[in-house]
């Protein structure tokens, strides 16, 4: 598998995202083939989108006075993410852990970095729609058929650091089932799924980078993925009451 960074501009909202990325590979003299992925960084799909919030515009509620005084956090950010949230468990200082589309992330996906200062960036409203729109997009200019996948940073329990984790998927299978296939000796694997669109993205998060590197597009190529055009991305989840986690340790809101 090759992963090759794409450098680009800095990317304001209303920016044509695809067109971009084509002048990027382009700088880069590679073309677009068959069966390649591009995987895109939330920050930059987030911003073209428009989804930048300035933090004093926020007027806080109640709750999000609290939550913030508890965990050092700005009353404003505190609100978005009550607003974006399914459910808040808890945290710790500077850090909200939270349930956003499914996904255990801190502070419901919201950030400040790289963006001006005095904004927050939020998620895309629809990782899912804007993975398959850019993927539309690159077949529509390029001919050729390609996986799409968006990127964010998330934190592993009691692991130090950040990781990848895709919000959006398309053109490809997320997830590989091994269940019912034989081992190295022989034994039935029984539960074993790999989350393929994690691993191939947490190895183009590694590209990226996390502060100014500015390469914020990463395409890969060789990649052991099946390609398909009806992936389903609600397979790469699962509920609450399915997770070994959420099922072992008894999580409450704090603020009700």
């Amino acid at each position: 598998m090759e992963l090759y960074g794409l450098h680009a501009p800095l990317i304001m909202p209303g920016d044509n995202l695809v067109g971009i990325l084509l002048d990027s590979l382009k700088k880069r003299r590679l073309k677009v083939r068959d069966n390649d992925i591009l995987v895109v960084a939330t920050k930059v799909v987030s911003t073209t989108e428009g989804r930048i919030v300035d933090s004093n515009s926020v007027k806080p509620s109640r709750r999000a006075e609290i939550l913030a005084r508890k965990y050092g956090l700005e009353p404003g950010c505190v609100e978005l993410v009550i607003r974006e949230s399914r459910k808040i468990y808890g945290g710790v200082p500077r850090a909200l852990l939270t349930l956003k589309n499914n996904i255990l992330i801190a502070n419901a996906g919201i950030d400040h970095s790289n963006i001006p200062r005095g904004s927050l960036i939020l998620w895309p409203k629809n990782p899912q729609k804007s993975a398959e729109e850019i993927r539309r997009q690159i077949i529509k200019a390029t001919g050729k058929k390609v996986g799409v996948a968006i990127v964010d940073s998330r934190t592993t329990p009691l692991r130090m650091g950040t990781v990848g984790i895709a919000l959006g998927i398309a053109g490809f299978r997320p997830v590989k089932d091994y269940r019912r296939k034989k081992d190295l000796f022989g034994n039935t694997m029984l539960i074993t799924r790999q989350a393929v669109a994690d691993d191939l993205v947490g190895a183009a998060h590694l590209v990226m980078g996390e502060t100014n590197e500015r390469i914020p597009m990463v395409l890969v190529r060789g990649a052991a993925v099946e390609f398909t055009d009806d992936n389903d991305p609600r397979s790469i989840v699962i509920g609450p009451k399915q997770c070994m986690f959420m099922k072992s340790l008894k999580a409450k809101d704090p603020i009700k």
